[in-house]
């Protein structure tokens, strides 16, 4: 056999022949110059003549892409984390708020039930008032001077300060527990006058008293027990007290009944309903 013409295996590359220079024929190749796998690799190119070894093309790295998942990780977290602290004040303030309206209405229901209570104790002493009224005195003027009577409370003091024994007027004052001393300035709960003048000179002088430009007073005609009289409302002339005054003719004389304030309108009306005498 003629071995100089080679062999040819299936699978085997042909020989090429290598041309003057050290290059083969087939085109270019790259060669690891340092044997070891170094980290220096020398490399033939087939643009350098002589097959000039050259320092290795330098890997040019893709730019890294965003990470947008993270990203959007992070703004949810923040976002989420932004709901939960807005939810977490509006809790606490809310909760403040409840605390506060609580407190509120429970302040409201403590006054509430001590108005409730003040109120109960109030009319329970009223009512206990009343009750230690009963049962009615009966008051009993002079017999020569038509022997006014009227009921009045039992828890009423009297005083007589003049019993027209001999003549002149008749002066009684009632007052709840004991009668305060007797001025114009003072306050009784009731005055009792019977005067030695008539009906209308008594009338005319209140009359006066109504005229004048200061005056704060008021009179209408009333009637009780078939007793027909003037009623006088306001300031008690010559005083600065304010009351109810009641005159009515009795006989030849005119008799007085006067309270010195207004809280005692009560009993003074129930008493006038009361009032009688001889004509």
């Amino acid at each position: 056999m003629d071995n100089s013409q080679g062999l040819n295996f299936p699978g085997m590359m042909p020989e090429q022949p290598i041309a003057s220079g050290g290059t083969p024929s087939g085109g270019p190749q790259n060669f690891d110059m340092t044997g070891q796998g170094g980290t220096n690799p020398m490399t033939f190119s087939p643009t350098q003549p002589g097959g000039v070894a050259s320092q290795g093309a330098q890997v040019i790295e893709k730019p890294m892409k965003k990470d947008i998942g993270g990203l959007i990780k992070t703004i949810a977290i923040v976002v989420l984390t932004l709901i939960s602290l807005t939810f977490i004040g509006l809790f606490i303030w809310m909760f403040i708020r409840y605390d506060e309206v609580q407190m509120d209405i429970n302040g409201q229901i403590d006054v509430a039930v001590a108005e409730a209570k003040d109120e109960q104790a109030a009319k329970d002493e009223e009512e206990f008032l009343q009750r230690e009224k009963y049962p009615y005195r009966t008051f009993k003027g002079p017999a020569d001077y038509g022997e006014l009577t009227f009921q009045y409370p039992k828890t009423w003091s009297v005083y007589v300060a003049a019993d027209a024994s001999n003549g002149g007027d008749y002066e009684a004052y009632m007052n709840p527990v004991e009668v305060n001393v007797v001025a114009k300035d003072t306050i009784n709960a009731l005055r009792v006058s019977i005067l030695n003048k008539s009906f209308e000179a008594v009338a005319e002088e209140y009359q006066k008293a109504m005229e004048r430009r200061d005056a704060n007073l008021t009179m209408q005609s009333v009637t009780f027990n078939g007793i027909t009289g003037n009623r006088y409302t306001g300031t008690i002339p010559g005083t600065d007290l304010s009351g109810f005054i009641v005159i009515f003719k009795i006989r030849d004389k005119t008799a007085i009944l006067q309270t010195d304030s207004v809280l005692f309108e009560g009993d003074y009306n129930t008493l006038l309903e009361t009032v009688q005498f001889n004509a």
